[in-house]
Order: structure tokens, then C-alpha cells, then sequence
């Protein structure tokens, strides 16, 4: 699933492809992706004629700001979306088309049919699910060290299921999460709250760095993720331990090991992480 710098990313390329573009229509093949309003017809009634004004991310979510709407799209393992010209045939996987007034299209590919789309009227899509239920941006200032440590304190479950957690810190995921607790030398399967003061520090420093380093280089390529002109992003050639399992670690030569931790595979160095 792509997590905040390939989102981030995405948005950044959309940011150059389609704002300024007035909606002339929009089709739905896979009325399933469609959440909010729930009936497909609403949903394209509330979107015609919208001029889409401005680009935005909250997590892992999307926001096509338009007049008065917003849509909040969610793409879940392997949505992408794509700009042709309406002349191009479609494929068989493209479940969603915004056609412009311009004659181009924006379309919503999406292998495994699990994205999402939400339109609200514009100003309300924070106070609706699934947005009113996410915690802090990692680079907002509300997300601290001592957010953190407040947050893992009274908590009896490891420290990978917490940050896997949208409402504690939001837009991490899988990759970044092992990057990140590599990166602080703390294992995964710690009891949250047995981290000291010095310990969360580091973590959140690590969470900071490694998003950074991931947003600048466009994201990591993981499965099938590419952002919205087919470019790739480069940060797996800089994953110390996420897909690394059976590598030496590249701090202490440590063979990296793989295992299942809250229900996510977990990659870590048992040398410099240990429990």
C-alpha cells in the first residue's frame, strides 16, 4: 500500500496534470469504490461542472480540492491514477473517469477494485469519516516526541502496532515503520511503553528523517506502486531493513531477519534492534 511519501509524491505530480481542469463528466465502472455519497449518480452530480482548484494529502489519502466539493481518494494496495487523452481505449482495470473540459481524462486504475473515493461538500471532509479519525501529520507540529511519548505510555502492545496505528501518527506504514525503528535501533516487538524517554526521541527523530529522505526521492517502488506519470520512486535503493531479509545489515553485518509482527511481515537486525 503506498504510505505518505508515495502519496505525497502522487499528489505533487497530479498538482501539475490537472489542476485548472473543469469536470465535464465522470463515469463509474466499479460503483464499489465510490463511499460517500453512496449513489453513483449523486456522486457525478456533485462532481460536474467542478474545476479542481488544488491538490492536498491528509495520510494516505488524496484530496482533489474543487470549487466547492472535495474529493478524498484512497488507494488503498494499487490504485494509480493516470492522464490521457480521451481517445486512448481503456482497460480493463480502469474503474473510475473524470473527462475535462479540455478533452483530456483523469483515470483511476485499480487492479484489486479497494480504493475508496468520499465527496463532501467543501470545508466538511475533516469532520467525516475517514479523515476525523486520523492522528497527526509526522511533520506537523502537533506530532512531538513528547506526543509520542504520551501516546505509548499506558500501552501494553508493541511499538510497530502503534505506529502502524492511523490514529496515533498518521501516513505510516509497513516500509516506513521498519525503516524507522531501524533506523532508532529499536525492536519491533517492544512493549510501547517500556521505551524510555531517550528511546522515543530517537524513534521520533527517525520517523522525521526517514519520511523526509523518502518524500525527496519520490517514494519507494514496492510491487506495483509508480506515481502518476509511470515514474518509479528510488528510495527502496536506500531500505536498510524493510525487503532486506537474508542481507547483512548494514550497520554490524548482522543478517536481517524477517517474522510476523502485528500481523504485518517485519524486517529488523536482531544485533542492533534487540528486544
Amino acid at each position: 500500500m503506498p504510505e505518505l511519501p508515495e502519496v505525497e509524491t502522487i499528489k505533487r505530480t497530479l498538482e501539475s496534470l490537472v489542476i485548472g481542469k473543469q469536470i465535464e463528466d465522470v463515469d463509474v465502472f466499479w460503483p464499489k469504490i465510490i463511499k460517500n455519497p453512496p449513489d453513483v449518480e449523486a456522486f457525478t452530480v456533485m462532481l460536474k461542472g467542478q474545476t479542481i482548484r488544488s491538490m492536498g494529502r491528509r495520510g494516505k489519502f488524496i484530496l482533489f480540492y474543487l470549487d466547492d466539493m472535495t474529493l478524498v481518494s484512497h488507494l488503498r494496495m494499487e490504485g494509480k491514477y493516470g492522464v490521457y487523452s480521451s481517445e486512448q481505449p481503456k482497460d480493463k482495470h480502469t474503474h473510475v473517469i473524470f473527462s475535462f473540459t479540455d478533452g483530456s481524462q483523469l483515470r483511476y486504475h485499480d487492479v484489486r477494485k479497494f480504493g475508496t473515493m468520499h465527496v463532501f461538500p467543501k470545508g466538511e471532509e475533516m469532520l467525516h469519516q475517514p479523515l476525523n479519525q486520523l492522528g497527526p501529520e509526522p511533520f506537523s507540529a502537533e506530532f512531538t516526541s513528547f506526543y509520542l511519548e504520551e501516546k505509548i505510555a499506558k500501552t501494553t502492545r508493541n511499538i510497530k502496532a502503534v505506529l502502524l496505528d492511523q490514529t496515533i501518527v498518521t501516513g505510516l506504514g509497513n516500509i516506513y515503520v521498519d525503516e524507522s525503528l531501524y533506523r532508532a535501533q529499536i525492536h519491533p516487538e517492544r512493549v510501547a511503553s517500556s521505551l524510555d524517554h531517550g528511546e522515543v526521541k530517537k524513534l521520533h527523530q527517525a520517523i522525521i528523517e526517514t519520511l523526509s529522505e523518502a518524500v525527496e526521492k519520490g517514494g519507494s517502488t514496492i510491487r506495483s506502486y509508480v506515481n502518476s506519470q509511470g515514474q518509479i520512486g528510488m528510495f527502496q535503493l536506500e531500505l536498510n531493513a524493510y525487503a532486506q531479509e537474508g542481507t547483512p545489515c548494514k550497520r554490524c553485518g548482522t543478517t536481517i531477519e524477517k517474522r510476523k509482527v502485528a500481523g504485518r511481515g517485519t524486517h529488523f537486525c536482531p544485533k542492533c534492534q534487540r528486544k
